[in-house]
């Protein structure tokens, strides 16, 4: 029997949450049969370690039943846990190793100029977002059936996310939209929002000077905390040359069979 889950209209606005950043309900977008993602389903944003009381009280207010948290040990560290809520089920699943790149993130966070421009300019910096996202989809598959198999089982509504809530997370949410066959232009568009002014990461710098934070500074930064649409393509493309279709990714990659994939289109989607 499908689990008859409370109706959640269409949000006239978007709230505005003081310590939660890129917060977003993915309702409303289109599947390539005609239905839409079912609004008050499923949810993306940065990480949760900040929220004040009104952003806990809101959240509270979802109806959520899982809180997926793609962070690693070192973001958990260096951002804090995420607050507890009521009745939530919180599910920590790492999606990047908190060694791998452990020195280029501290020189991020700490190195000068020069320091950063040997790291990151003449396009180092955008190949390795590239790299990451090639090496999520390929590496972390067992993490993402996990995900999936959740979703269809029980764990919805859910919300989903990392530290700046647009590149784990982003994958992980392309991935289960993928699933119940949205639209590749409507999830790059949803993916695309992360860089709305008001839902940026804030950039934590050991200088915090005018030096430190730079127009050029930024500028070096700036590919590593952008969504940009080639590395979520990157990502598309990582599953077509890994598996060769996106529907070989979901039953070999992911080990998500038919009935699964029902089970998701009912949790998830409007009624045909």
């Amino acid at each position: 029997m499908t689990q008859q889950l409370p109706q959640v209209p269409s949000p006239s606005t978007e709230p505005e949450l003081s310590g939660v950043r890129n917060f977003r309900d993915v309702g409303g977008l289109p599947t390539v049969d005609g239905r839409r993602v079912r609004y008050g389903r499923l949810f993306r944003s940065g990480h949760l370690a900040d929220a004040t009381a009104s952003d806990a009280a809101f959240l509270s207010e979802l109806g959520l039943h899982t809180i997926f948290d793609f962070r690693n040990a070192a973001d958990q560290r260096l951002e804090g846990p995420d607050i507890e809520l009521p009745g939530v089920r919180n599910v920590n699943l790492p999606l990047t190793d908190p060694a791998d790149g452990a020195e280029f993130w501290k020189m991020v966070r700490e190195g000068d100029l020069d320091l950063l421009k040997s790291i990151l300019a003449d396009g180092k910096g955008a190949e390795r977002m590239s790299a990451s996202y090639r090496m999520i989809v390929k590496e972390r598959t067992a993490e993402h059936s996990r995900v999936l198999h959740a979703l269809a089982d029980d764990s919805v509504p859910a919300l989903m996310h990392c530290a700046a809530g647009k590149d784990r997370a982003g994958i992980s949410i392309a991935v289960s939209l993928l699933a119940v066959g949205v639209e590749r232009d409507a999830i790059e568009a949803d993916y695309l929002k992360s860089n709305d002014p008001h839902r940026r990461y804030r950039v934590r710098r050991s200088d915090n000077a005018p030096a430190g934070m730079s127009p050029e500074v930024m500028e070096l930064l700036n590919p590593l905390f952008d969504a940009r649409a080639e590395y979520l393509r990157t990502a598309f493309e990582t599953i077509e040359q890994t598996w060769g279709t996106t529907e070989r990714y979901l039953t070999e990659g992911l080990k998500i069979g038919p009935e699964t994939r029902e089970r998701l289109r009912e949790r998830l989607l409007d009624e045909a």
